[in-house]
């Protein structure tokens, strides 16, 4: 049962937290959950699309134009008129979050694959490389530490954008949040707040680690020029 906070009561109520700790893990997986499906999707919607961007530069303008629209478009307002449609469903949470995600990842594959050597393409064009050979040989490998860098981007700000599908009954630990709004509760808001930052805080450490592991030769180079 869920109480308000009155005079005299602590301002953190531990009891409560120790109480409610299924349901925390609960929420914390399905903030997880939604955070990883809208970053997956809109990676596999955004690489794609960036590939023929930088191979179409003239393609680049309208692109960023429209994931940049995208982007703009506040969430309530989104969430508001999709809801007639998509119901109070996590399709609806989805679609909000993979469109704030597309301008955030297309720009970083983009400027990863932009910021390939040309004497690294040349090289491997003189070698006899395809335009595949060269993208997941050549381009790819060199442009890992930028994409990887948009990802993560793109992860932590999903990961706080998750909380407003709060409001349509989607929104992880912003669930907690709007408890604590809702009830004058200060122990659940606070909740919400330092966890849905440690999540952050901790994908984007695991991030980190993913592209020095996947690139070493970035990390070497760095060092080498210190």
């Amino acid at each position: 049962m869920i109480r308000a906070q009155v005079e005299g009561q602590p301002y953190i109520d531990w009891g409560w937290i120790a109480d409610h700790m299924d349901d925390v893990w609960t929420r914390l997986i399905e903030h997880s959950y939604l955070t990883f499906l809208a970053v997956a999707i809109g990676m596999l919607i955004s690489f794609p699309l960036a590939i023929f961007a930088h191979r179409h530069r003239r393609s680049y303008g309208p692109i960023a134009a429209v994931t940049g629209l995208l982007y703009t478009i506040p969430s309530l307002a989104l969430f508001a008129f999709l809801v007639p449609y998509t119901r109070l469903s996590v399709l609806t949470a989805e679609i909000g979050l993979v469109s704030y995600t597309l301008l955030i990842l297309i720009r970083g594959v983009v400027s990863g694959l932009s910021g390939v050597p040309s004497d690294a393409r040349e090289a491997a064009l003189g070698m006899g490389y395809s335009r595949s050979e060269l993208l997941w040989r050549v381009e790819l490998p060199l442009s890992t530490p930028v994409i990887i860098a948009g990802i993560r981007i793109a992860t932590v700000t999903t990961i706080g954008l998750v909380t407003v599908t709060a409001l349509i009954g989607k929104g992880g630990l912003g669930f907690f949040i709007l408890m604590g709004i809702d009830r004058n509760f200060p122990t659940a808001s606070l909740l919400g707040s330092i966890l849905s930052l440690g999540l952050a805080v901790l994908v984007d450490f695991l991030l980190v680690r993913v592209e020095r592991l996947v690139t070493p030769w970035a990390h070497r180079e760095r060092r080498a020029t210190i």
